[in-house]
């Protein structure tokens, strides 16, 4: 169904996960994944941080919402400390099954997965396991999932 006036210049801009340990978050997406942080809004009690790849265009205030593919980690303050904060529920388990992951797709998914065994990323579905053998799912360090599959996948 085509585009209406209405909706044409509508983009998918991002989707938020909350965080519990930001630096340890920020660390898995842009070492483990090559995300870029593009922007961070700190507040009273929560602070925003913001990433994409950016392949070669930056992302900018004056750009960020204009564009599509940005990840926002949303980081309440004090979850990092607190002992008795169980994390946030990632959507595919009970209680708060909905949710189910995010995406990446990558130029060579065998070498990609390597580098994420060799960096001690956890898996939730090896290359290996499954009749699905050209798709992984990781976790990153809240557990929520991260598909990964060739950019040349087709369904």
């Amino acid at each position: 169904m085509p585009r209406s006036p209405e909706t044409a210049s509508f983009k998918f801009n991002h989707t938020m996960l909350r965080v519990k340990d930001p630096q340890a978050s920020l660390k898995f997406y842009t070492e483990i994944l090559g995300m870029d942080l593009v922007a961070k809004n700190e507040f009273e009690t929560f602070t925003l941080y913001f990433l994409a790849f950016d392949h070669g265009t930056p992302t900018t205030p004056e750009n960020r919402f204009a564009r599509e593919g940005i990840l926002e980690l949303t980081h309440n303050h004090g979850t990092e400390s607190d002992p008795a904060f169980a994390g946030y529920a990632s959507g595919n388990a009970d209680p708060g099954r909905g949710f189910g992951h995010i995406a990446i797709t990558v130029d060579d998914v065998e070498a990609a997965c390597a580098r994420f065994e060799r960096l001690g990323v956890r898996f939730q579905k090896k290359l290996t396991d499954g009749k699905m053998k050209h798709i992984a799912f990781i976790l990153d360090p809240d557990g929520y999932w991260i598909e990964v599959l060739p950019n040349t996948y087709r369904v």
